[in-house]
């Protein structure tokens, strides 16, 4: 029998100041109370979808997806226990919410051994009904937090440490400060090993999503087949082996930043649905019909020339503008010859910790060999040379058999050719160029070596103040050739060989 219509409901307060976002399904056959209830939860801020019997229920239940079911326990073709059964096998985790006017202690214990949440009687106090219901959405967001944190350890998504001392660099800092606060679609360019993901990490932890999940998608590493599946998730039944619904990244990443590595090697196919997505803010899973809100923001990232990649039309144009909204170029580790040696003393350290050894300093030897590799593996390959080091060293001095074992010793005066820079300078333009290059990381090696005393700098190098106050105002900040030297106190300056 069904229940009798409930008596009015109690609506202690009408305060919806406190915005919720949320999807909730409610299946409710009378129509009064089911348009009463939307109402006051569209007011709150959730988008409701409504139902009236447990077959139109299930129906739209499948075609997309739901933060929570508020579901009346008598409807006309079944029980809110069957609606519960058949939602249970296909997503044992969804929050639901039952709703009575006869409630009893049974009704209540089968309730909750079928997995439903809460159990609220009619006539509803809606002030508690909202809190319920923001809870058990909460409840359900902080699952997906666990489950995105299993798939990657915590001390990761720390704010990572920038360590550099090059005008390079510090641009990059700049900008970065500048776009974090935003909601910008950034494009990270750079060559591999350059550290574009830690980059990414930091405009997400500089923004205000760093309290939202933070999603990282490699577009290389994933097969074209389940790329789609990947991004946007499957309703059940939605192709073979599709048991249950599976939520996808950019549902996952909602209310926070999404991070889809090289960008580059996505397929051309599902280009066109990404462009859709971030043009629309909304997603529909494989198998479903229903659009689904999202609410992210984007960081891409790519080692690829993706404007080549648009003239040779494996890149779509329309797509590449989209990301390209913030671009930004992380420089090579070759570029920026003076943070060579800062690094690998900072990876050697760390490499030290991490492996429980003594103390270890970096061979002069070593240094030189270090400033005169090419560094086609970038940042990433300075940091595996210090970990291998670290590992086969047995005395705390990193001596060229720990850093560079069965390789011959390279030659110093030997340096790295680029054709095409030579044809565009000329030798003598080219040599000046490489001869700068050197003399600024020599600079910066002695300097991170003795420290920022001018008159102790110039000491060292045996050239003179004014000599060195030319050159730092040549290769570093403006700020700190302005800095006045002063001859030191224990005699005369080393005469200048320069």
């Amino acid at each position: 029998m069904k229940e009798p219509s409930p008596p009015p409901i109690r609506n202690e307060s009408t305060d919806t100041t406190r915005q919720e976002s949320g999807r909730i399904l409610l299946v409710e056959d009378r129509l009064s109370l089911r348009e009463m209830l939307m109402e006051f939860l569209t007011e709150s801020g959730f988008a409701v979808v409504p139902a009236g019997t447990v077959q139109e229920g299930l129906r739209v239940y499948h075609r997309g997806y739901y933060h929570l079911l508020l579901i009346d326990l008598k409807l006309p073709d079944g029980s809110g226990l069957d609606f519960l059964k058949a939602v249970r096998q296909v997503r044992p985790a969804q929050p639901i919410i039952l709703m009575t006017a006869y409630g009893t202690i049974e009704d209540s214990v089968q309730a909750m051994k079928l997995g439903a949440v809460d159990f609220i009687q009619k006539p509803i106090d809606l002030i508690q009904l909202r809190h319920l219901i923001r809870r058990n959405i909460e409840f359900e967001r902080l699952q997906t937090e666990v489950l995105l944190y299993r798939q990657e350890f915590q001390q990761n998504m720390r704010l990572p440490e920038m360590i550099s001392c090059s005008r390079a660099m510090a641009d990059v800092a700049r900008q970065i400060q500048k776009i974090a606060g935003t909601d910008a679609t950034v494009l990270l360019m750079g060559e591999s090993g350059t550290g574009k993901e830690l980059f990414a990490r930091t405009i997400h932890q500089l923004s205000g999503r760093r309290t939202g999940p933070w999603v990282e998608v490699n577009c290389a590493a994933i097969p074209e087949t389940l790329m789609e599946n990947e991004l946007f998730g499957h309703m059940r039944g939605s192709y073979t082996g599709a048991e249950s619904t599976t939520r996808g990244k950019f549902e996952l990443a909602s209310g926070g930043t999404l991070f889809l590595d090289e960008i580059g090697e996505m397929p051309l196919a599902i280009q066109s649905k990404l462009l859709k997505a971030l043009e629309e803010k909304r997603i529909v899973p494989i198998g479903g019909n229903q659009p689904i809100q999202v609410d992210v923001r984007i960081v891409a990232a790519t080692n690829r020339d993706l404007e080549q990649a648009v003239e040779h039309k494996t890149f779509r144009s329309d797509l590449y503008f989209r990301l390209a909204q913030f671009p930004l170029r992380i420089p090579p580790l070759r570029e920026r010859p003076e943070d060579i040696l800062p690094l690998a003393r900072h990876f050697l350290a760390e490499a030290v910790r991490r492996y429980h050894k003594s103390a270890a300093k970096l061979d002069p030897a070593v240094e030189s060999l270090l400033l005169h590799q090419t560094w086609p593996g970038n940042v990433r390959e300075l940091k595996n040379l210090m970990e291998r080091a670290v590992i086969v060293d047995e005395d705390g001095l990193i001596e060229t058999t720990d850093a560079f074992p069965d390789c011959p010793m390279p030659d110093l005066r030997a340096t790295a050719v680029s054709v095409r820079e030579v044809l565009a300078l000329g030798l003598e333009g080219w040599l000046r160029r490489r001869d700068a290059e050197l003399e600024k990381a020599a600079i910066a090696a002695v300097r991170a070596e003795v420290g920022d005393d001018r008159a102790i700098l110039a000491a060292a190098l045996q050239i003179s103040p004014r000599t060195l106050n030319a050159k730092l105002r040549r290769y570093f900040a403006a700020e700190d050739a302005a800095i006045p030297i002063e001859p030191p106190d224990r005699g005369p300056a080393a005469p200048d060989r320069d």
